[in-house]
């Protein structure tokens, strides 16, 4: 037996007992995270039904809802090849917010961060993102793909007679405003963004999510992003906010909560530090897990937003 031959053996070997099982393994957290694999899955209901604070925000939203149901439409769009649906709420203004939900919610989860923008002069745009909801597709892209949908709506809501949009994401859902607010087809009429939770790329957020329950690093989430770059075409290591936040020239407003172990408060200001913007801003709430700081300052939380946008926008 040669050389060649002896290393094409320990190649196959390393390949059928090492390569392969943990490519199986890291796809099924990639799949349990990041494909619909069912209509149910991602739907019109609350994601974590056994957490309290959740159930609150969910509720709130809810009801919230009830009190301007004569406002509200049903509203959809076509992105490429899907059909994306949403609600919107005309409050008889000329712009508009459109709240961007993070992974696995649907509009339903956005009333609640839409509440806080009624009577403050804004019309009010939820909407299921692709593949949540009522919403086409089955893969998550994490915003990479996701941005253009962003787009879609916002040209929607400039028919719709709002001369300004605000962008108002969440976890997953301020990356993708960010990529849709430094695209060069970004209509004109996006005129800020607001954030809360952003990470500095999906990479360090999977990390820390890992590291929470407590599971090995290695080799899963390196097996995890290898089939994010190969199915959902999103790079998340070398890509991410962190990078296409140097293109950023609109106003842009930065929630974090210095208890987000998921997008850690310490990279915030790495953002912060690399967005070229003239009109940005962070601030730091000091309660709040992940994607929970307004339920825990609801008050603070807007008058935040509004201080901002007031000055930025008029």
């Amino acid at each position: 037996m040669g050389p060649l031959q002896i290393i094409l053996i320990a190649a196959g070997a390393v390949l059928l007992l090492f390569v392969i099982p943990v490519l199986a393994m890291s796809f099924v957290l990639y799949s349990i995270l990041l494909l619909r694999t069912s209509k149910k899955k991602w739907g019109h209901t609350c994601s974590f039904p056994d957490d309290p604070e959740y159930v609150r925000m969910y509720n709130r939203g809810l009801e919230w809802e009830k009190t301007v149901t004569d406002k509200k439409r049903p509203v959809e769009v076509k992105s490429g090849r899907y059909r994306l649906v949403g609600e919107y709420f005309d409050f008889g203004a000329d712009r508009a917010v459109l709240i961007i939900a993070g992974r696995t919610e649907s509009y339903q989860y956005s009333y609640y961060f839409a509440s806080g923008y009624e009577g403050k002069g804004y019309n009010v745009l939820v909407i299921d993102n692709r593949c949540h909801g009522d919403s086409d597709g089955r893969i998550n892209r994490l915003g990479y793909g996701e941005y253009k949908d962003i787009i879609e709506w916002c040209r929607l809501l400039g028919r719709l007679g709002n001369k300004a949009v605000v962008l108002h994401g969440i976890c997953i859902g301020a990356s993708t405003a960010l990529f849709a607010a430094v695209s060069e087809k970004c209509p004109d009429n996006v005129a800020a963004v607001v954030t809360e939770g952003m990470y500095v790329n999906f990479y360090e957020s999977l990390k820390n999510h890992i590291l929470e329950k407590k599971k090995p690093l290695f080799p899963i989430l390196q097996g995890t992003a290898v089939h994010l770059f190969f199915i959902s075409r999103a790079n998340v290591v070398t890509d991410g906010p962190i990078k296409r936040i140097k293109k950023m020239r609109r106003p842009i407003l930065m929630i974090q909560s210095r208890q987000d172990t998921y997008s850690l408060p310490e990279l915030a200001q790495k953002l912060y530090d690399a967005c070229p913007s003239e009109n940005k801003k962070l601030v730091y709430f000091p309660v709040g897990a992940h994607s929970r700081v307004r339920i825990n300052d609801e008050r603070g939380y807007d008058e935040v937003v509004h201080a901002f946008l007031n000055k930025t926008l008029g």
